[in-house]
């Protein structure tokens, strides 16, 4: 899709680019964009999740000064005559290809006729918006509110709505985040809408267990208000069987089962990818990481009750969330049928977290916990569960959270060549001190954290206070684990004595875990185009005081 964009854009930028640039900024200040309405949340895409916010920063990129030029260009054309009248009754009237896509924003109409085929979240997005106003739509993906999403918008603009006609009846209703729950101050947010933000490191590790109003939070879409006394659970029987609907009091009927598991975003240190070379997606430190006791009933209890049995042929668990976009498109991911029926896999329902009931953004009432999977495929919210002969089709599924060659770019890049991520690899990072942090001299105190996916188990961390040259090995704290299910982090530290006549410290971690995998030492072998599965050693530099 972003293809598309940069095939249509990049001719444009070409011509663009011939402009000449004295009057276009003569002209900046006189036909600056028309400020009448700023939505706190807009959006031009409205297809959630990390691949489309990171696509429009891209072509951010991509525009450069020649859309600047032309978008100042057409805006002096435009103020040199006076603009075209037009009555939301004309502008919904225009909301099919027959004739013509028209759209609003605040007191401004465009005629996006031609950018619906090149639209970045499909045709079908943007065709909601069809002869009406885009604030509502906009306000769902806020992360595309963004200049040069305004000064592509721009060149579709054909006048201006009367006077009398410019406010939405419903443009103070319909604020899709509106009704979203109060978050912890101490949380850094990566997005507002949808709210994306990961505790401090310096307060991720004071716990083994993380409480609830810091546990990171992940969310494509606003988080759904359900009511626990009408929720049901829909679990689709096998042929010949017969479907469950279960509310909450059903499911309380089956076993409960508690187990401590580790949820880690696949975009977990994007960040440092970042740094190397850009990449897609929320900008994640090293906190989209988290510890929590969950409990609920077994996904295989559950399972069984309905008729299901593992299959001989390959088979896979559908889980599709309560939470949707305009179109009703639900979040969805799917897991490998025998992890869901072994009893050993420990897969939950969960309704409970840290001993209380879900938080609303951690999945309330009902969310699926895979311990030992990439945070992706803990379907929150959750309103169905199928078994299917295929993975789920969900985008987040088939055409997000998978890795690639660094060789791989947004041209050449193809989904269906690989696998969905579900296990993920070793992992550690420093959470003290912080990166930047002056120290006394004597002795320096490193903690952090440590987890592997799939079960496996930490069974070591080596820290480095030279940047690797040498290395000490640190001290394991937290629960001990069994083999093969190694659900939860180790935290760890090193109380060492800081080198004498040093000044500054490159401190580094790694961990090794049973089957004797270990980090790789640098972010370069590791980069793809999407940012995930970040997990190169975890590097703080700190200076030492005098």
């Amino acid at each position: 899709m972003l293809l598309l964009l940069h095939r249509a854009v990049v001719p444009g930028l070409r011509q663009a680019c011939r402009l000449k640039s004295t009057p276009s900024r003569f002209c900046i200040q006189a036909c600056s964009t028309d400020d009448s309405f700023q939505p706190q949340h807009p959006s031009l895409t409205f297809s959630g999740g990390n691949s489309s916010t990171r696509g429009w920063r891209v072509m951010g990129t991509l525009l450069g000064l020649g859309a600047v030029l032309a978008y100042h260009d057409h805006r002096c054309r435009a103020a040199q005559e006076p603009p075209h009248i037009y009555t939301r009754e004309e502008v919904r009237s225009h909301s099919s290809p027959e004739t013509g896509i028209w759209v609003t924003l605040g007191s401004e109409v465009f005629d996006v006729t031609e950018f619906v085929d090149l639209h970045p979240g499909g045709q079908s997005k943007l065709m909601l918006a069809a002869g009406g106003p885009l604030e509502p739509f906009w306000a769902l993906y806020a992360v595309h509110n963004q200049p040069h999403v305004r000064e592509i918008l721009a060149q579709y603009k054909i006048g201006e709505l009367s006077p009398e006609d410019k406010e939405p009846s419903t443009l103070k209703t319909s604020d899709p985040y509106a009704d979203d729950p109060v978050r912890h101050p101490a949380l850094k947010i990566n997005s507002q809408r949808p709210f994306n933000a990961e505790p401090p490191l310096e307060l991720l590790t004071e716990n083994y267990i993380t409480p609830n109003p810091i546990f990171f939070t992940r969310n494509h879409l606003p988080v759904p208000n359900l009511d626990p006394d009408t929720y049901h659970l829909y679990v689709v029987g096998p042929p010949g069987g017969q479907s469950l609907s279960l509310s909450l009091d059903d499911l309380y009927q089956f076993p409960k089962h508690e187990v401590t598991v580790t949820l880690q975003c696949a975009g977990n240190r994007r960040s440092e990818m970042t740094q190397f070379k850009e990449v897609s997606g929320l900008g994640w430190n090293a906190g989209a990481i988290s510890t929590a006791r969950w409990a609920g009933a077994r996904l295989c209890d559950v399972l069984a009750q309905a008729g299901h049995q593992l299959s001989e042929t390959e088979a896979h668990v559908c889980f599709e969330g309560l939470d949707s976009d305009p179109t009703g498109t639900a979040y969805g991911a799917s897991i490998p049928l025998a992890r869901a029926m072994d009893p050993e896999a420990e897969v939950l329902l969960a309704y409970e977290m840290n001993g209380q009931p879900l938080p609303r953004d951690h999945g309330f009432p009902v969310r699926v916990v895979v311990p030992g999977v990439v945070g992706a495929r803990h379907v929150k919210w959750l309103g169905k569960v199928s078994v299917e002969p295929e993975e789920s089709y969900s985008h987040w599924q088939r055409r997000d959270y998978k890795g690639f060659s660094p060789s791989v770019d947004w041209d050449t890049v193809d989904f269906d060549s690989a696998p969905s991520i579900q296990e993920l690899p070793v992992q550690s990072a420093i959470t003290q001190p912080k990166d930047g942090e002056t120290i006394e001299s004597g002795e320096v105190t490193v903690k952090g954290y440590a987890w592997s996916g799939g079960g496996r188990a930490v069974v070591r961390v080596d820290v480095s206070l030279d940047g690797g040259l040498t290395w000490q090995v640190a001290e394991l704290d937290g629960e001990e684990q069994r083999p093969r299910k190694a659900w939860a982090w180790r935290l760890w530290q090193l109380q060492a004595p800081v080198p004498p006549g040093k000044t500054e410290l490159n401190i580094v971690c790694k961990a090794v875990d049973d089957s004797y995998n270990v980090q790789p030492d640098t972010v370069a072998p590791i980069w793809n185009l999407r940012g995930v599965l970040s997990n190169a050693w975890h590097r703080v530099h700190v200076h030492i005081a005098p």
